[in-house]
């Protein structure tokens, strides 16, 4: 079966005639969703079969960006409203307590999820937030530093992958010194590169094993002055690839962001020609989803290898601890320790 290397969004709470025309013709690897095709469980649930109908693979991933904090696509009344990734390093208990808490709380979002069926969250946030840098990142990040980020960065990834939920990290090789929001603008880093190695570049070489990641559109002056990570062969290939040590599939940010420019059909093939191996549009606009449909490739080769490696680890998860409490002892914990960090 022939697999687009793209990840489409929809508009709402189900999929419109169009819209399951298009993922039947289109065949996207993968469907992400947002608040707004997020109402109730039950209804979440039916939109995450009907795309995995639709596309006539069942183990075709649904994503979704379940931070916690701000950050929180499937909240209250019907989930938990989970805590900010700054919150673990602020409570007031031991470095080990922080790293179980972290742990805790993204299993518990990750059964969540799995639930409705979502099997991929993009997370863990691995950027170490700077001075000047842009609030865009702030409290989504798990500490100042590049050492705390990887420690709590590691649990949460520990954590997804106990509920069998693949683990998304991001932003590669780091948003935490950029000074805008990439959502509207181009943010640009002039930052040396021993100081990008030593920190913004550090939590992602220790996390390099994990099976999936984001990269960022952002401009890093000191790698390659002529665009972002995300269209950047030289930073794919010698800085993520090369320096940082990932060999897993590797995600583009939402391709509709404003940091971007250029046609839909530019952006891809950009972003391809750099080495990215799927391309991701999020916000379900359906002339621009065709646009990164026509001009995103069949998966084939080592970008193909790296997409059935990550969906096996969730499949077959070997190696990932069986958590030890049930999911209500383990709420309940979580909560208490929160409570005394409030």
């Amino acid at each position: 079966m022939s697999i687009r290397a793209f990840i489409c969004g929809c508009a709402g709470f189900e999929f419109s005639e169009d819209e399951r025309r298009f993922i039947a013709e289109a065949s996207p690897w993968g469907l992400i969703l947002f608040r707004r095709n997020v109402e109730s469980p039950a209804q979440v649930a039916a939109l995450t079969r009907s795309f995995r109908e639709i596309v006539g693979r069942a183990d075709a991933p649904v994503l979704v960006d379940q931070e916690g904090g701000r950050v929180q696509r499937l909240g209250p009344p019907h989930w938990p409203a989970y805590p900010a990734a700054a919150r673990f390093d602020r409570l007031p208990v031991s470095q080990d307590r922080k790293t179980e808490l972290a742990r805790l709380s993204a299993r518990l979002m990750g059964e969540d999820l799995r639930a409705c069926g979502i099997d991929v969250d993009c997370l863990p946030v691995l950027d170490v937030p700077a001075p000047g840098g842009h609030s865009v990142i702030g409290d989504r990040a798990y500490g100042l530093t590049p050492e705390t980020v990887a420690r709590l960065g590691a649990a949460v990834a520990e954590g997804l992958m106990q509920a069998r939920v693949l683990p998304v990290m991001k932003h590669v090789p780091g948003h935490g010194r950029a000074g805008a929001d990439s959502h509207f603008e181009l943010p640009r880093v002039s930052a040396s590169l021993a100081d990008l190695e030593a920190g913004d570049f550090a939590p992602f070489r220790a996390l390099s094993h994990l099976p999936m990641a984001m990269t960022a559109h952002v401009v890093y002056e000191a790698l390659d002055p002529s665009g972002p990570a995300t269209t950047s062969r030289k930073v794919v290939q010698e800085i993520i690839r090369g320096a940082i040590g990932f060999d897993g599939l590797l995600m583009s940010d939402d391709l509709s962001m404003k940091a971007l420019s250029g046609s839909f059909t530019q952006r891809c093939a950009a972003l391809f020609g750099a080495g990215v191996d799927m391309a991701l549009h999020c916000n379900g606009v359906l002339p621009e989803a065709r646009e990164v449909a026509q001009a995103s490739p069949f998966l084939s080769g080592k970008a193909e290898e790296r997409a059935q490696k990550a969906l096996a680890l969730i499949a077959s998860p070997k190696g990932v601890a069986v958590a030890a409490l049930s999911p209500v002892d383990a709420r309940a914990e979580l909560e208490s320790a929160l409570a005394m960090g409030a």
